[in-house]
């Protein structure tokens, strides 16, 4: 498909982008990754961005290498605390909030089951919980994950009435993050007007991302350190996708809900079923975008052994059918452009530059 010209701002004007312009939002866990390339996308649409968080989680991250908090106002705080959460509810008065907040990666859950869950689950009860004693808030999107599901190994993909059960503590935390949102949005907010959804991605890559134990942060790493990548499930099956695709999905459910609250509801965002890819595929891509130098090979085994699900795949037509949302780049295309990316960056061009002509190509 051909892309589209235009500058950014022309672009975003053009697309869901333009419905923020001008609306308060508060994004948690803008630190991060996610929140970051969300930030920056609500920032380039006009809106303005108030952001809590931890301090980065990595070094170097892709906060700070953009300067975004350039663009938005930026607290940093434990989203357990209430006190202080509080306050930034009460100062900004935001008209969306976008929750992104967690602890995100299955093997620290293992380590550290208790700081999952009360980050996880009391995070949101917070978050939530502010929503609750603040009148200006009108649209929320919990951002969970794939992993909520009851996985029971099977052949088609999860949809959003499927059992929630995540088997690990990170993926249960947040199938009971889903539980409390519904709580909520059933005994406090839905009569007010409040509509409240959840947000349920698959593995997200992109340019930016740091992370330790993701398989995409993984392979940079191992490829500029003259190493070959070291995967640990080459037949796990997953559906992947560049970030892009789940931010804009976050972005059309809050705009969506804030004309018509009925469209508040659980969605699915992942690849087309036909685009779910094992992992030894991703890594296959990444090596042929990247070329010389790039090889890979399975780990032994090392560490302790924690439960990983085979199988994982998402059934996204709900979103597709009632808010028109569909992937814009299968996984191939959006490796390469993490490739493209980290070649870049370390020719020394600025991250804010990389993420816009990613929102260019995006959005044209």
């Amino acid at each position: 498909m051909a892309e589209r010209g235009g500058t950014v701002e022309e672009l975003v004007r053009e697309s869901v982008l333009g419905s923020f312009s001008g609306l308060r939002v508060l994004v948690t866990g803008h630190t991060g990754f996610k929140g970051a390339w969300l930030s920056w996308t609500l920032a380039r649409a006009g809106a303005s961005v108030v952001g809590y968080s931890l301090d980065p989680p990595t070094s170097p991250n892709l906060f700070e290498q953009s300067r975004l908090s350039d663009h938005m106002a930026s607290h940093i705080g434990d989203i357990r605390d209430l006190n202080s959460l509080d306050r930034v509810f009460r100062n900004s008065s935001p008209d969306v909030v976008f929750h992104l907040a967690a602890q995100p990666l299955v093997r620290r859950s293992y380590a550290d089951p208790v700081g999952t869950y009360s980050t996880n689950v009391m995070g949101t009860v917070n978050v939530l919980e502010c929503v609750r004693q603040c009148p200006s808030v009108r649209s929320v999107v919990n951002v969970t994950t794939d992993k909520v599901y009851l996985n029971q190994e099977w052949e088609w993909p999860y949809r959003e009435n499927d059992a929630l059960d995540g088997y690990d503590p990170y993926s249960n935390s947040k199938s009971c993050s889903e539980l409390v949102t519904g709580a909520y949005s059933r005994s406090f907010l839905r009569d007010r007007g409040v509509a409240v959804s959840t947000a349920r991605a698959g593995n997200v890559i992109g340019g930016g991302d740091y992370a330790q134990d993701r398989i995409i942060p993984d392979c940079v790493r191992a490829v500029q350190s003259g190493e070959r990548i070291l995967v640990r499930s080459p037949e796990s099956t997953r559906p992947y996708q560049h970030v892009l695709d789940p931010v804009f999905a976050y972005l059309l459910i809050a705009s969506a809900q804030l004309s018509n609250p009925l469209l508040a509801a659980e969605w699915n965002i992942g690849p087309s079923v036909d685009d779910v890819v094992a992992t030894a595929k991703l890594v296959s891509y990444f090596c042929q975008a990247w070329g010389v130098g790039a090889s890979w090979e399975v780990m032994a085994p090392q560490g302790p052994v924690v439960h990983e699900a085979s199988r994982l795949a998402l059934d996204s037509t709900r979103i597709a059918a009632l808010l028109g949302w569909r992937p814009r780049w299968r996984t191939q295309a959006a490796v390469e452009r993490v490739v493209r990316w980290a070649k870049d960056q370390a020719r020394g061009i600025p991250a804010r530059d990389l993420i816009d002509r990613d929102l260019r190509e995006y959005m044209g």
